[in-house]
């Protein structure tokens, strides 16, 4: 199998090249090279596809991204795959002009419909979820062409008849001083006819709603706010036109336990005054289900972190997980016994001994110093 060009060689754009200038770089290679100015020349039609799987990648940052730190493996089957050229207006409308009457359609004179609405959906995800990542199932619920009547719009046995406000034209003229306006017929929408008798279902709509399954992949240690796209899983277009995508916004929950910091997870923990001062190793939940050892050095304060590598969550590359990060927090009793206060007190009169001792004066006699 031949190696695969460089796509930024490909677009022939420096590798932090921004994304205006790698459209117009996939563009201008776009026209030059489509087989409607090629008839029959395979080197250009190869050159299309080429260039078309470049921008498929490079125009989408999050591929872009993978593809910069992993090359052709970090984007496998995420470029372009036209085995032909049909769609490549609808893949890339943006660039040329959107649906019908955009550039390409100027240029090579094809009517095309207008390509289907995006839908945008919310997934909820909880960190368990995202820490281990998971298949889901969305209920979408969108347009699909009525059963009953084909996706016509007309009941069945009936027909079209032609419209009377452009009298099959498909646009009305109007007159405005000096000056033609030419626009789409408002009833007929530019078709030239009407339908005689709607559907009873679909009241002439052509479009039932129907709840349809789409399962997607979650990638472990997806963020918060990630924007999936899934191509055609959108509202069908018109006129034969490609339906649009869906949009899945990721929302990942509070959890109760941790916060996420990046790939870390963080926490706290509460320990006693004994375990604090002398040392002491505990046990801790981690995000996994299982549990963790912490090791308490001696002398740890209030308020210091400890980390447990490799705890936290996986990084979105595949490598490695982050850490889980344990804020300590020290226990103070609200009530003790008399022999847990006569403790308490020798404690605090040896360490007062200790720090006489050592010429330590208490930040009350430094004060006494200063205003003495």
């Amino acid at each position: 199998m031949a190696q695969k060009r460089d796509y930024y060689e490909v677009l022939g754009v420096a590798r932090d090249a921004d994304e205006d200038t790698i459209k117009k770089a996939y563009r201008k290679l776009a026209l030059e090279n489509h087989p409607d100015r090629n008839p029959g020349n395979a080197d250009a039609e190869l050159r299309f596809k080429e260039s078309t799987e470049a921008y498929a990648v490079l125009g989408d940052r999050e591929k872009r991204r993978r593809y910069d730190q992993f090359g052709h493996a970090g984007v496998e089957g995420a470029g372009a795959d036209f085995s032909g050229v049909q769609d490549i207006f609808a893949a890339f409308s943006d660039i040329f002009g959107g649906g019908g009457g955009g550039f390409f359609d100027q240029l090579f004179g094809r009517a095309r419909g207008r390509r289907g609405a995006s839908l945008k959906v919310d997934l909820a995800l909880t960190l368990e979820e995202v820490a281990s990542g998971c298949k889901k199932t969305l209920e979408i619920k969108r347009p699909e062409p009525c059963g009953h009547c084909g996706g016509t719009g007309q009941k069945p046995g009936t027909g079209r008849k032609r419209c009377g406000t452009c009298a099959g034209r498909g646009e009305v003229v109007r007159n405005q001083g000096f000056f033609q306006l030419r626009q789409t017929c408002p009833g007929c929408g530019g078709a030239g006819e009407v339908i005689e008798s709607p559907c009873p279902k679909c009241k002439g709509r052509r479009f039932v709603p129907k709840d349809s399954p789409v399962t997607i992949q979650i990638p472990a240690g997806i963020e918060h706010g990630h924007v999936e796209r899934i191509p055609g899983q959108g509202e069908p277009g018109e006129g034969g036109a490609p339906p649009g995508d869906l949009v899945v916004v990721v929302h990942v929950q509070e959890h109760p336990v941790f916060l996420r910091h990046g790939d870390d997870l963080l926490m706290q923990t509460r320990i006693g005054f004994r375990q604090a001062v002398l040392g002491d190793e505990i046990e801790l939940p981690t995000i996994d289900g299982k549990t963790v050892q912490l090791k308490i050095p001696p002398g740890t304060q209030p308020g210091e972190k400890l980390r447990v590598r490799n705890h936290g969550l996986p990084r979105p590359d595949g490598y490695g997980r982050g850490n889980l990060v344990v804020q300590v927090q020290i226990d103070v009793p609200k009530q003790v016994t008399p022999e847990q206060e006569e403790l308490l007190r020798r404690f605090d009169e040896v360490e007062d001994g200790k720090r006489k001792k050592g010429g330590k004066k208490t930040i009350f006699e430094k004060v006494k110093d200063i205003f003495s």
